[in-house]
C-alpha cells in the first residue's frame, strides 16, 4: 500500500466554452515570458536595451517551437507513421512531444536571424538569456506531468508519481517523477550559471555553454531512468548519446573561447551606445547653456542693481533747491510792514 505518492491530475485540459485550456501548453507559454523577462534584466545589466531580447525572442521562439517538433517526430516516427497511426498527429503539438536538442538548436537559429537584424552579437545574446531557458525548462516540464507521461522506472519511494491513466500503453502504478527531477535540476542550472556569471564574467557564449554543459550532465542520468519507448544504441538510449556529445561540445568550446577571447564584450549593442553617447553630449550641451544664462542673469542682475543708486545721488540737489519756503513766514512779513505804515 502506498502511503505517499505525488498525484496525477484526472485530466490535462479545461474547457471554456469550446476553447481548450490545455495544461501543458500553460507551462510552456509561462516559461516563455520568465525567460524573456529574466533575459531582459540580464541584457540590460550588461549595457542593452529594454525590449531587445522580446524583439529578438519573436524569431526565437517560433523556431524553437519548430524545431522541437521536429526533433521529436523524428526520433520517434513510428508513433505518427507506423501501421495505425494518423500522420496528423504529428502537428498536435499540445498533446506533447517538444525534444529540447531540437528546441535549442533551431531556436538558436531564428534568434542569429533577429540578432543580424538588430547588428547584436548572438553569444552575448545568448549569455543573457541562458539562465531564462533552463528556468522556462523548469516550468515547461510541468506540462509533462498534466500529460501523465516522462516518468522513471515503477518505484514505492514517497514521492512517487502515481500514474492513473491506462492510455497509449500506461499501466497505472507509482513510478520515479522524472519529470520533477529535471525540472529541479534545471533551477539549480539557471542558479549555477547566475552564480558563475556574476563571479567569473563569462563572456562571449561561454554562460550559455556552461548551461548546456550542466543541462546535458542532469540530462544523462535522468534519461536513464526514464521506461518510456526510445531508440536504443549500443545499450544507451538516443538522448543519453546527444546528451553525452552536446556536453563534449559545450566544454570544448568554454575552453577554446577562454583562450582566443577571454573577458566579457565591453558593447553588446551598439545601438544602445550610441543612445548613450548622444544623451551624454545633450546633457552636456544642456550644462552649458545652462551656465551661460545664469551667468548673463547674474550679470544683468548686477548692472540693475548699481542703477539706482547712482540715480538717488544725482538727485539730491534738485529736490533740496525746489524745497517751499515754509507759508507762515511771508505772512508775519506782510504784517509787520502793514503796521509799520500806520505808525508813520
Amino acid at each position: 500500500m502506498d502511503l505517499a505518492f505525488i498525484p496525477s491530475p484526472s485530466r490535462g485540459v479545461l474547457y471554456l466554452g469550446p476553447i481548450p485550456l490545455r495544461g501543458y501548453a500553460f507551462c510552456i507559454i509561462i516559461g516563455v515570458f520568465v525567460a524573456v523577462w529574466l533575459g531582459n534584466k540580464r541584457w540590460i545589466a550588461r549595457g542593452g536595451r529594454s525590449g531587445t531580447v522580446a524583439d529578438i525572442a519573436v524569431w526565437a521562439v517560433p523556431f524553437g517551437l519548430v524545431g522541437g517538433r521536429l526533433y521529436h517526430v523524428i526520433t520517434d516516427y513510428e508513433l505518427y507513421f507506423s501501421e495505425g497511426r494518423d500522420w496528423v498527429d504529428a502537428f498536435k503539438v499540445w498533446e506533447g512531444g517538444l525534444g529540447i536538442w531540437g528546441a535549442i538548436a533551431l531556436g538558436a537559429l531564428g534568434a542569429w536571424i533577429g540578432c543580424r537584424r538588430r547588428g547584436i552579437p548572438l553569444p552575448a545574446y545568448a549569455d543573457a538569456v541562458a539562465p531564462g531557458i533552463a528556468f522556462a525548462q523548469a516550468i515547461g516540464r510541468w506540462g509533462n506531468w498534466f500529460n501523465q507521461e516522462l516518468y522513471g522506472r515503477a518505484t514505492d519511494v514517497p514521492w512517487a508519481l502515481k500514474i492513473t491513466s491506462s492510455e497509449d500503453g500506461r499501466i497505472p502504478g507509482t513510478y520515479h517523477p522524472t519529470f520533477l527531477y529535471e525540472s529541479l535540476w534545471c533551477i539549480g542550472v539557471a542558479l549555477l550559471v547566475i552564480w558563475a556569471d556574476r563571479r567569473f564574467k563569462l563572456g562571449h557564449g561561454r554562460a550559455f555553454a556552461l548551461y548546456v554543459a550542466a543541462y546535458c550532465t542532469g540530462r544523462f542520468w535522468i534519461e536513464y531512468m526514464r521506461v518510456d519507448e526510445a531508440h536504443h544504441i549500443f545499450g544507451l538510449r538516443l538522448n543519453n548519446w546527444t546528451a553525452l556529445l552536446v556536453f563534449l561540445l559545450a566544454v570544448v568550446y568554454i575552453v577554446v573561447s577562454s583562450k582566443r577571447r577571454p573577458g566579457r564584450e565591453e558593447i553588446v549593442e551598439p545601438v544602445a551606445e550610441s543612445d548613450e553617447g548622444e544623451k551624454a553630449t545633450s546633457e552636456s550641451a544642456s550644462d552649458e547653456d545652462g551656465k551661460a544664462i545664469a551667468e548673463t542673469t547674474s550679470d544683468e542682475g548686477e548692472k540693475a542693481a548699481d542703477t539706482p543708486g547712482d540715480s538717488g545721488e544725482a538727485s539730491e540737489g534738485p529736490e533740496d533747491a525746489a524745497v517751499p519756503e515754509p507759508s507762515g513766514s511771508a505772512e508775519d512779513k506782510d504784517k509787520d510792514e502793514a503796521g509799520s505804515a500806520q505808525k508813520s
